[in-house]
């Protein structure tokens, strides 16, 4: 070999990076600019990869997040060394606790000089690794493109999830040969199909069953076979997280709102990639007498908090196939009759609320107007406490990917990142940011970043200028609350038009309609700041703890 043909083979660390991400279909990389990632955002230019800057790394990881959330792929961003990666922790955590696919990569002080005192010198690996699947440094320039496939294959695998990789300083400058040898990502619609007999006997024997389906059966990509299995069974379904539109919000068989009768009321259950945690009352949703058949891409990392009568783990897609031409089973038409009359009544009951004329208002009336404006396709994300609750509760979801909100882990401040990810995802497609007045605190900076990105996202606020989450179930335990108040009427709309967005104050009903019409057509990132009635109280009956 000669020496030029050699010198031409030889690529720095940060293009090496680049590489494996473009050989795995990424095309953006969400960051926060820093020394550290130099070689990195020079790589990814000469690949193509598009940066997408934000304000502050939890956005950068957020994005991330979202992107995975919005298009089943794995999402990428890049954090400085130190302050940059623990900025980032928060929003780690949340892609644990969803099952979300990203690759984190943080720089790092140089290997070299590692001990002496460099710059924003701290060992991340320790802390981030008990929140990800892979966490690991490079010594060399060449282990670069195998840690990088070997980061994004642990991200996917079942249960999927973050993984982290950074890059001491001086080892991402370096040079190495260039490799097109790699990993391929596995297939997250794959897996084993374990024997369903068991399972299949209890669903043929079943009068009153029903699903609820969970996030995982959306990372599995098993949405067309659970929604054939509840057809040909006539089996309801109740779905959260993001497993919502995964059945259609207005087909025969999906119910929400009478929730507690079908989970209550059946004799069996499929519980299909959902936990039973706080949000499914810790196994006690479920009746005492109703069996429990678990279907799952992989095993629990935690113990059942009942017993089950079976449990499948695999391909969801292939276990839920499985069912449905082995099982057959019961008429239940009745069954599915007295679900529907409980879910129109509940609905129904409803309608007084939607229509409050009151003012501030009722964030049911600003529900209702949105419902109305909204398309099928819309990707709502919900970032906030009570008034996000209200949204979890009535909105409609009618396709898969289309409901984002923070998960178990609850944190806030997730939101605009994810918009950012969802609007650049999807640029045809309406991306409705739903924000409680606390939220904004942690993110509101962002919209300076969808302004110079020029994404179009349209969020609607609900102003109570309270922290109504934690306010009134203190009041309630103590007749008093502290830390929970913020400032009356804060003009946030004045705040994103300094940003270079459009805002919009609406203080009556009668603004509302006209308001989000204008925010949906300004061309520009839009906020819609609603002051609502901080004396609403969300009926909250989960037991979080």
């Amino acid at each position: 070999m000669s020496a030029d043909t050699q010198d031409a083979t030889q690529l720095h660390g940060g293009r090496l990076v680049a590489k494996r991400l473009k050989a795995h279909g990424i095309t953006r990389l969400f960051t926060l600019s820093g020394g550290h990632l130099f070689s990195i955002f020079d790589g990814c230019r000469e690949e193509g990869i598009e940066l997408v800057d934000v304000r502050h790394e939890s956005a950068a990881t957020f994005a991330a997040e979202g992107w995975a959330k919005v298009t089943r792929q794995p999402g990428v961003a890049a954090l400085t060394a130190g302050p940059g990666v623990t900025n980032g922790m928060s929003a780690i955590a949340s892609a644990q606790q969803n099952g979300s696919p990203i690759l984190v990569l943080g720089g790092r002080a140089p290997a070299m000089r590692w001990g002496q005192g460099s710059l924003q010198e701290i060992d991340h690996v320790p802390f981030v690794r008990p929140l990800t699947k892979l966490a690991a440094t490079p010594e060399t320039t060449a282990e670069i493109p195998g840690l990088i496939d070997e980061a994004l294959v642990a991200a996917v695998t079942p249960h999927s999830g973050p993984a982290f990789v950074d890059f001491p300083l001086d080892v991402v400058f370096s040079e190495a040969p260039e490799s097109d040898e790699g990993l391929s990502l596995p297939d997250a619609a794959a897996g084993p199909v374990p024997d369903v007999a068991r399972a299949a006997a209890l669903l043929r024997d079943a009068e009153r069953p029903v699903i609820m389906a969970g996030t995982n059966l959306y990372w599995g990509h098993g949405e067309v076979a659970l929604l054939a299995l509840a057809q040909e069974l006539g089996i309801p379904v109740f779905l959260n997280g993001l497993a919502r539109g995964c059945v259609p919000a207005d087909h025969e068989l999906f119910f929400s709102r009478a929730r507690s009768n079908g989970l209550k009321g059946a004799d069996l259950a499929l519980v299909v990639g959902v936990p039973m945690d706080f949000r499914l009352g810790f196994g006690q949703s479920f009746g005492e007498e109703t069996e429990l058949v678990v279907v799952d891409r992989a095993e629990p990392s935690r113990d059942h908090p009942r017993p089950v009568a079976a449990e499948l783990y695999g391909s969801i897609g292939g276990i839920l196939d499985a069912l449905r031409t082995s099982a057959g089973g019961s008429d239940t038409r009745a069954w599915v009759a007295d679900l529907r009359a409980a879910e129109t009544e509940k609905r129904q009951a409803e309608r007084a609320e939607l229509d409050d004329d009151r003012a501030p208002l009722h964030p049911m009336r600003l529900y209702r107007e949105l419902g109305e404006l909204l398309d099928r396709d819309a990707i709502v994300i919900g970032d906030g406490g009570d008034f996000v609750s209200f949204a979890g509760r009535v909105m409609d979801t009618y396709q898969p990917g289309c409901w984002l909100d923070p998960g178990p882990f609850g944190c806030l401040g997730c939101g605009p990142g994810y918009a950012l990810a969802a609007k650049l995802a999807h640029p045809e497609r309406q991306v409705l940011l739903l924000l409680g007045d606390g939220a904004f605190g942690f993110s509101g900076m962002e919209f300076d970043t969808l302004a110079r990105h020029g994404v179009d996202v349209v969020a609607v606020m609900g102003n109570n200028g309270i922290w109504a989450l934690e306010k009134h179930p203190m009041e309630f335990l103590y007749g008093y609350s502290v830390a929970a108040d913020l400032r009356p009427g804060t003009r946030y709309d004045q705040v994103v038009e300094a940003l270079g967005g459009h805002g919009e104050l609406v203080s009556q009903p009668s603004e509302l309609r006209p308001a989000l019409d204008r925010a949906f057509s300004a061309g520009a990132p839009a906020l819609v700041n609603v002051l609502t009635d901080p004396e609403v109280v969300y009926p909250r009956r989960s037991n979080l703890a």
